[in-house]
């Protein structure tokens, strides 16, 4: 019996990371709860195992008195003093007892709760080895299916995709490699379980990070994503340092970056913007190449109205209103679409409305000075040929007005050559 326990022992440490002194205590408590409930039930028992040999000793704990009236418990003191010269009335002695005579039925009970707990090492050694892990990609092999769920072997555990966080159109057989998202540890009946995602927006973010180094020390930061897998992912970017073209640095040299990413979730699309405090310019941003018109900006509500053209229209709402929806979710704002007529005549409104809104996005000024310069008679690119900081003063533009505009106008024109 005691190499069968010194196997037991040595298996666990190396294979399981359970350690030898916890294994034989769990051994020594199921051995003695079941022996007690056995044939030597009513007996205290003390179970003693060697770390070395696996050597496995029981002592039985009795009573020493004059007149015996449990034999369970209790030992005459001339029986007593036969085993212990200096036996005493009163003294606790301990009988060895021949591990052989705990009974089958208390090794087989042993044997039950040693597995038990065995298993409940196992359950604590996963806690412990992945809750700092989530939130972290993690790497393994599909394993099988269990109803809609994939079983991925991650080396130490297996872990649970579920279907709602696979990206649609996905499938993975037994034996494929598969990177995921440790989503979440779950705390049930069974144990802990580990939680995988690939749908999660959390898992495009983790991609990022591990393919862009700006972002990962700080330099680019993610100012806002919005995802429906498998189909597109919005992200908008900002930069700390001046010198650092934040998508530029997100989509890599002649894509390399943004394409690794794109790989890994199946060919989903990415559109990577920067990221714009104005919501105007934000939105301008986040529809190209669509062209919004007409923006109206409710600051209290989070809402914006603006128009489109009939041409720019599917391309703004995207399949089954997709692109429009995940425009709201990265800017955080609600938006209304109406479609421009084409034909027909428009107020004067709506038409000042149009060309500040078209100057305002090719020139990156205010939507306010945009709307000044149409008023007063500015109302297309093509007029500004000629025209001279002077000559905006002269219409009633402040002299830093004047001299940004023409700056503006300038940069357009050396960006265009």
């Amino acid at each position: 019996m005691s190499s069968e326990i010194l196997s037991v022992l040595e298996y666990m440490e190396k294979e399981k990371g359970i350690d030898r002194k916890d294994m034989i205590a769990a051994i020594t408590a199921a051995i003695k709860n079941a022996a007690q409930k056995g044939l030597h039930a009513g007996q205290e028992l003390r179970i003693e195992i060697n770390e070395r040999n696996g050597a496995l000793k029981a002592w039985s704990r009795l009573n020493v008195v004059d007149s015996v009236s449990n034999p369970e418990t209790e030992i005459h003191l001339m029986k007593a003093r036969e085993l212990n010269p200096a036996a005493q009335l009163g003294d606790l002695l301990e009988k060895e007892v021949d591990p052989s005579f705990l009974g089958r039925i208390a090794a087989q009970t042993a044997r039950q709760a040693i597995m038990q707990r065995i298993r409940q090492f196992e359950k604590e050694r996963i806690f412990d080895d992945y809750k700092d892990q989530v939130g972290d990609i993690v790497s393994g092999i599909v394993r099988r299916r269990e109803r809609d769920c994939l079983i991925v072997d991650l080396g130490k555990a297996e872990a649970l995709l579920p279907y709602r966080e696979r990206i649609p159109g996905e499938d993975y057989q037994p034996g494929e490699r598969i990177r995921c998202l440790l989503l979440r540890i779950e705390n049930t009946p069974k144990g802990p379980e580990l939680i995988l995602s690939r749908s999660s927006i959390k898992f495009v973010r983790r991609l990022l990070d591990l393919e862009v180094t700006e972002i990962a020390d700080g330099t680019v930061t993610v100012e806002g994503m919005a995802r429906e897998p498998g189909y597109r992912t919005k992200i908008a970017v900002n930069s700390n340092d001046p010198k650092v073209d934040p998508v530029g640095a997100c989509v890599g040299s002649r894509g390399a970056r943004v394409k690794s990413v794109v790989r890994e979730l199946g060919g989903e699309k990415i559109d990577i913007i920067r990221f714009y405090e104005d919501p105007h310019k934000m939105l301008e941003e986040a529809l190209r190449p669509a062209v919004p018109r007409n923006i109206e900006v409710n600051a209290d509500k989070r809402r914006i109205f603006f128009r489109v053209s009939e041409g720019d229209i599917r391309v703004t709402l995207g399949k089954g209103g997709i692109n429009a929806k995940l425009t709201s979710k990265l800017m955080g704002w609600k938006l209304d679409i109406e479609k421009l007529e084409s034909s027909g005549p428009r107020d004067f409104k709506d038409q000042v409305s149009s060309a500040a809104s078209e100057i305002s996005s090719r020139l990156g000024i205010e939507m306010e000075l945009a709307r000044r310069l149409v008023e007063s008679g500015f109302n297309s690119l093509a007029i500004f040929e000629g025209v001279t900081a002077e000559d905006l003063m002269e219409a009633d533009f402040a002299p830093a007005d004047a001299e940004r505009i023409i700056q503006k106008l300038a940069e357009r024109d050396t960006a265009a050559q």
